[in-house]
């Protein structure tokens, strides 16, 4: 059995991203590419992007902290902390409309 602070996990990972050219840091903390399951705490600085991608698979995000937009086409949803939005399978972005850590859960099919 493992266990891990998300808390700590997401502070350290904000230091990262404000400390980073691109404002965005990344740390798996379950699984991998070679894993169903892939947990991964990211974190997003302000008016930064994750460029539109596509996954493999079912996702959710669980805000930790801060607040992002989800858009997918014509759709967006907005997360704050403790919500949890289901990832479309379709194409589509994330952007942190202020710092922001979350936590992505991808299940690779």
């Amino acid at each position: 059995m493992e266990k891990f602070s998300l808390e700590a996990i997401a502070r350290a990972q904000l230091k990262a991203a404000r400390e980073a050219g691109a404002g965005r840091s990344a740390s798996t903390v379950i699984g991998g590419h070679e894993r169903v399951l892939r947990q991964t705490v990211m974190a997003l600085t302000a008016g930064n992007t994750l460029g539109e991608h596509g996954l493999g698979g079912e996702a959710t995000l669980l805000v930790w902290s801060g607040r992002i937009r989800l858009v997918a086409g014509d759709d967006s949803w907005e997360g704050r902390d403790g919500d949890l939005l289901a990832v479309p399978g379709t194409a589509h972005t994330v952007e942190a409309l202020e710092d922001s850590a979350f936590l992505l859960t991808v299940a690779m099919t």
